[in-house]
């Protein structure tokens, strides 16, 4: 079965015994665990482009509900995560603050989905996600990242405050998890194979 972006194509139901690979994106608020995700499932060392944040930041990005961090992803971050031996998942994870947002589309250029990462405590910061991905009719999910372990609000909750449809996974994760991390991918691998599936006759 294949899944096409605008230049590049992944057949993520290879015949068995063919490796395959495909793209998948992380996106979501500035702060929300992005980097973390990648970094904690990724097989090889994760490429980051984080940056110190600096007094230009004051006032443009808001980290009062994250006052532990002090750098940024100005561009991208970039790991592998081999799921099973047929198949290699490539993650990108998207830079959270609007004005480097101009990168989104290169960045989602031949993905098959996206993962988007929410914070509860900031829910608004994944509306422009989710806007971005339905208006380029890209599949995605919701991540509700439990800081702590603690999930503060229920996930139909979450659903209605996002006012996205029922047949959208919301699940509940954590970024520092491999395992939770992993869970996530493999069911964004399964929901976008379930869009896909042809009628049998």
């Amino acid at each position: 079965m294949d899944f096409g972006g605008s230049d590049v194509t992944y057949d993520v139901s290879a015949a068995p015994g063919r490796v395959t690979s495909a793209k998948i994106v992380i996106a979501g608020g500035f702060g929300v665990g992005k980097t973390t995700l990648v970094g904690s499932v990724s097989e090889i060392t994760p490429l980051t482009t984080e940056a110190i944040m600096t007094s230009a930041s004051v006032g443009v990005d808001d980290n009062k509900d994250v006052p532990g961090k002090v750098t940024t992803t100005v561009a991208m971050d970039f790991g592998r995560i081999t799921i099973d031996k047929d198949l290699i998942l490539y993650l990108f994870g998207t830079p959270g603050q609007t004005r480097f947002w101009f990168m989104w589309d290169e960045l989602v250029r031949g993905a098959i989905g996206a993962v988007v990462l929410v914070d509860t405590r900031r829910l608004a910061d994944c509306f422009a996600a989710i806007d971005f991905f339905e208006h380029r009719r890209l599949p995605y999910l919701i991540a509700v990242n439990a800081f702590d372990g603690v999930n503060f609000h229920e996930l139909q909750d979450v659903r209605e405050a996002l006012a996205i449809s029922e047949d959208i996974p919301v699940i509940q994760t954590d970024a520092r998890s491999r395992e939770a991390t992993k869970q996530t991918l493999i069911t964004l691998v399964e929901y976008v194979l379930s869009m896909r599936k042809v009628p049998t006759r």
